[in-house]
């Protein structure tokens, strides 16, 4: 629970929560996105791990959220105080009018947000006109009282508690960018109730003055602004019969996705993203297959990829949590050999306490917590995805973290199933 000091919309103050021992920090996906910048940031993993036992301990005071900046006092293990700060830039006030104007055109991101969700696409949208609500590496800058030039015990703690306030409250993050949420609510719903101006008429241009003009005509006007939305592809319920083999409803289905695939295309290219290469025909058809298509569609896609309908889903889930980097951690089981497997090692060794390391049994690519339901697997890229096992399979608990510790523990294992 919160308590306000002052204006909301300029401080808010979270008591300092219970210990989180045998749980994750961050269970939503921008929770997972903090800590992700987090741990992409520090360049002392010891100072995280450390971190991260100071948090669980629940040694992270009362945490104080102002537009730019985190504040709490972090207690050490022998009980010295330190007052730890994070920043993290604020959007400037012409980055919010963009963020407003953007929002209130799609009452779906105000409801989300009513909601204390922060959907995917809300943070697409945001990030196409230029703004990125998540911080990314480099974004938290750390300040502690203890000195340190990274990232410390301290700032870490902190950042890690502050992923759990923002699984239950995303407007602490706008608040963090510089908007509380009764000012944020205030202009959205002022804005949505503004009355609009009528677009002025075109001034036209006579036909035989622009011929004698000639090459004093002035310039074409800039092109159109892109959609918002991508196109909807004609419909193809005619009275024809289709001829033998075509299914008109899944030809509706790629139409349609292939659409949006050309306007997530083209706005990552104005956006100067580079998108993934060309699928594979089976990743490719999960792909389609996150998009929830109509039962009948879903089945050819099933069939056409090789998987079972039971298998499809698991891809499916695996796909929203990170693309083809989390279907191949769910699906290739690779060896883990030489220098890749000593630093996986490494990594493993110093991720917990030698009191508090879990028995790992190692196959491939894949470590099984001995006696739980949980399990991380090393993706090529060095990030631990973590796996719960419910009834006989193992199914994909969440995004990627740098630490395996983190990734278990947000499987949430219990005893094994």
């Amino acid at each position: 629970m919160n308590r306000y000091d002052g204006d909301e919309n300029t401080e808010r103050t979270f008591a300092a929560l219970p210990p989180a021992r045998g749980r994750g920090f961050a269970q939503t996906w921008w929770g997972r996105a903090w800590l992700k910048a987090l741990e992409d940031t520090a360049l002392d993993s010891a100072q995280l791990k450390a971190g991260r036992r100071l948090a669980r301990a629940g040694s992270v005071g009362a945490v104080s959220v102002r537009p730019g900046r985190i504040t709490a006092v972090v207690q050490d293990r022998d009980r010295t105080q330190h007052r730890a700060d994070v920043l993290l830039e604020e959007l400037s006030d012409e980055q919010w009018d963009r963020f407003l104007d953007m929002t209130v055109e799609r009452a779906g991101h105000v409801a989300a947000l009513l909601d204390r969700d922060m959907p995917p696409h809300l943070v697409e949208d945001a990030a196409a006109t230029g703004i990125e609500l998540l911080p990314g590496m480099g974004d938290l800058e750390p300040e502690c009282d203890c000195e340190a030039w990274d990232h410390c015990a301290h700032t870490a703690a902190l950042c890690y508690q502050v992923a759990r306030l923002l699984d239950q409250d995303p407007f602490v993050l706008l608040l963090m960018r510089g908007r509380g949420e009764r000012a944020l609510l205030d202009d959205l719903q002022a804005r949505s109730t503004a009355p609009t101006e009528a677009a002025p008429e075109p001034e036209g241009v006579d036909a035989a003055e622009a011929f004698a003009a000639g090459d004093i005509l002035p310039l074409l006007p800039d092109l159109p602004e892109l959609p918002e939305e991508p196109g909807v592809p004609p419909s193809l319920d005619t009275e024809t019969p289709p001829p033998p083999g075509v299914d008109p409803s899944a030809l509706e289905y790629l139409a349609a996705r292939t659409a949006a695939e050309a306007h997530h295309l083209l706005v990552n290219a104005l956006r100067g993203v580079a998108d993934h290469p060309d699928l594979p025909l089976a990743q490719d058809a999960v792909r389609l297959a996150a998009a929830a298509p109509a039962p009948a569609v879903l089945e050819r896609l099933a069939d056409g990829s090789g998987r079972g309908r039971e298998q499809l889903a698991l891809a499916v889930r695996a796909w929203e949590l990170g693309g083809p980097a989390a279907l191949s951690a769910l699906e290739d089981e690779w060896a883990v050999e030489g220098e890749t497997l000593a630093r996986a090692r490494a990594v493993l060794e110093a991720a917990w306490d030698e009191d508090e390391r879990p028995s790992l049994r190692a196959k491939g690519n894949r470590w099984t917590a001995v006696g739980t339901s949980g399990q991380v697997r090393l993706g090529r890229d060095g990030r631990w995805w973590p796996y719960r096992k419910e009834r006989g399979r193992w199914v994909p608990a969440g995004g990627p973290s740098q630490d395996p510790a983190t990734a278990l523990a947000s499987a949430e294992p219990g005893p094994e199933r």
